[in-house]
Order: C-alpha cells, then sequence, then structure tokens
C-alpha cells in the first residue's frame, strides 16, 4: 500500500517532496517557485511543483512530504486549493499519517486565517508540521492591487527558498 511506503534513507528510496499550490496574480507561484529550486538541489529527494488543479489523490499518497502553498483570497485559502483538498482528503486518509508537511500563504493582509484553515486540513489527515507557515505579506487592499500580478521580494523569496531547502534537506536525512 503506498500509504506504508518506507520514509526513511536507511531503504534507498528517493523521497518526494510534493509542493502544490495555486496561483492567480503570480506571488504564490513564484514562492512555490523559490521553495522548488532550493528543494531540488538536494540529491536525496525528488520534488515535484504541481498546481492545486492537476494535483490528485495519487501525487499525495506518492509524496514523503508535503509543502501547501495558496493565496489569501477574501481571509480563507484559494477555492482552487481549497477544491485540492476537496478531491485528495478520503482517498489519502489514513494512508499518510505522520508524514511532514509546511505551509506557504500570500497574502494581502495577514494570511493567518488561510494558513489555519490548512492547518485543520493536516490535523485532519495527522500530518506532522514541521515549520511555522511562512506569511508573505503584499499589503494590497484595493481592488487595483489585488488584481495586479505580484512581484514578491528578493527577501521574502529567500525565506521561501529555505524553507523548500530545509524541508528537502529533512526529508534526505530522515530526520522527519
Amino acid at each position: 500500500m503506498l500509504g506504508d511506503m518506507p520514509t526513511t534513507p536507511a531503504t534507498g528510496t528517493r523521497q518526494t517532496l510534493l509542493i502544490v499550490y495555486h496561483s492567480m496574480t503570480g506571488g504564490t507561484r513564484q514562492m512555490a517557485q523559490a521553495a522548488r529550486e532550493a528543494a531540488a538541489r538536494e540529491t536525496g529527494v525528488n520534488v515535484r511543483l504541481l498546481h492545486a488543479a492537476d494535483a490528485g489523490a495519487q501525487d499525495v499518497l506518492s509524496a514523503a512530504g508535503y509543502l501547501f502553498a495558496t493565496p489569501e483570497n477574501l481571509a480563507s485559502m484559494s477555492g482552487v486549493m481549497k477544491d485540492f483538498f476537496d478531491r485528495t482528503y478520503y482517498a489519502a486518509l489514513e494512508q499518510i499519517n505522520g508524514r511532514p508537511y509546511a505551509t506557504m500563504v500570500c497574502a494581502g493582509s495577514d494570511g493567518s486565517n488561510a494558513a489555519r484553515q490548512m492547518a485543520r486540513i493536516a490535523t485532519g489527515w495527522r500530518l506532522k508540521e514541521v515549520a511555522e507557515p511562512l506569511i508573505v505579506c503584499t499589503h494590497a487592499q484595493t481592488p487595483e492591487a489585488i488584481l495586479a500580478q505580484k512581484h514578491i521580494p528578493a527577501a521574502d523569496l529567500e525565506r521561501c527558498a529555505a524553507l523548500g531547502e530545509a524541508f528537502a534537506t529533512g526529508l534526505a536525512l530522515g530526520v522527519f
């Protein structure tokens, strides 16, 4: 069963880090890509970056760890991200217990509710949080600013990269 797949380096199996994201204005995509690029430098880990609309239950089941990235939409995770969880939740339930996860939120205000929603889903999946939610605030508050293409500052992208790198290293070393 895929839920019982080995997750330690002693098996000689390369671990897979699955990064699932949604982005309408490019901010969350930039964050997820920064995490992927840094994580991909870890030779003991395969990194898969999937848009939430393209990710399915088999992707979740075959990964050893997860990085979920969403924009904050109306103080919530995006609808497309919620759809991903809706489509995969029951197929993965009881099969991925204990696997590590982390979250990233591209927020216009504070992003805490979107992070909290993803944490509740991860709790239901019985995942293990390995990092505090990484929230990047764009301060977009007007309709024009909210809908505009985002450009995430280099310092924030470095934080995303550090999260991706640390996560991949932890998977490769069997720390998680």
